[in-house]
């Protein structure tokens, strides 16, 4: 029997408004503990190059929280030797390297890995080094899969906002996309997981494509938060997925 596909949640947002008014409250810690007491299968949290919402102090209780409940952390990061020494100092399960421009609201977009292999792949070979899962987060585009393959990482996780986004015969063709892409990461041996922008319909859609083994949820969920609590919202999400697989 195949394993249900894993919730990952991530807490950014809930960093995101503590740091709009400064101080202590709402405290992202609090709200992994609250995700991982609902179910979530793992915790995802974005460390920024200018702290933005999550913080270093933050990495590190969220690592002993993690460890101490046997859960995952997934450590997402730029491709810097900041971030690297801070990864490989903490170590967590796994680590997703995105792209990061300080101009931006939200990751707009994958991480171009064709034609950065060179840049990429002693980042992703430093962290498997230590024991760290690596994942990048792409776009379901084909040559971006292969380049994944080609710098060694484990895993890739599709960016969805695209597909989230729009509607009609241009979701239909973007989810044509997803699944040809899922299909050839599983062809190289690599796990495949989706997120961004992904409410409990479309993270329902992702059941579809039969490779994806997780998804990670962040904004939709803290959103969903501030009007049902969060130990519902992950309810919820979970009973979509569950529902649609």
């Amino acid at each position: 029997m195949v394993s249900p596909v894993r919730l990952g949640v991530n807490i950014d947002h809930v960093a995101t408004v503590r740091n709009a008014r400064g101080g202590v409250h709402p405290d992202p810690v609090r709200a992994a503990r609250e995700a991982l007491a609902a179910g979530a299968d793992g915790i995802t949290a974005h460390l920024r190059e200018d702290r933005r919402h999550i913080t270093d102090t933050d990495i590190e209780a969220l690592s002993e929280l993690c460890a101490v409940a046997g859960r995952p952390l997934n450590l997402e990061m730029a491709v810097t030797d900041e971030m690297l020494t801070i990864a490989l100092r903490h170590r967590p399960h796994a680590a997703c390297l995105v792209p990061e421009r300080r101009e931006e609201v939200t990751t707009e977009g994958g991480l171009a890995v064709a034609g950065c292999e060179a840049r990429i792949a002693p980042v992703a070979r430093a962290l498997a080094d230590a024991g760290v899962r690596v994942s990048l987060f792409i776009e379901p585009a084909l040559e971006q899969v292969e380049a994944a393959h080609a710098v060694g990482a484990q895993v890739v996780e599709f960016h969805t906002g695209r597909y989230c986004h729009v509607s009609g015969d241009e979701r239909a063709v973007e989810f044509v996309r997803l699944q040809a892409a899922a299909s050839r990461a599983a062809d190289l041996g690599l796990e495949v997981h989706a997120g961004h922008g992904l409410d409990y319909q479309t993270a329902g859609d992702m059941m579809a494509i039969p490779e994806v083994r997780e998804l990670n949820i962040g904004h939709f969920l803290i959103g969903e938060a501030v009007f049902v609590g969060l130990t519902a919202a992950i309810h919820r999400m979970r009973a979509a997925m569950d529902a649609a697989s």
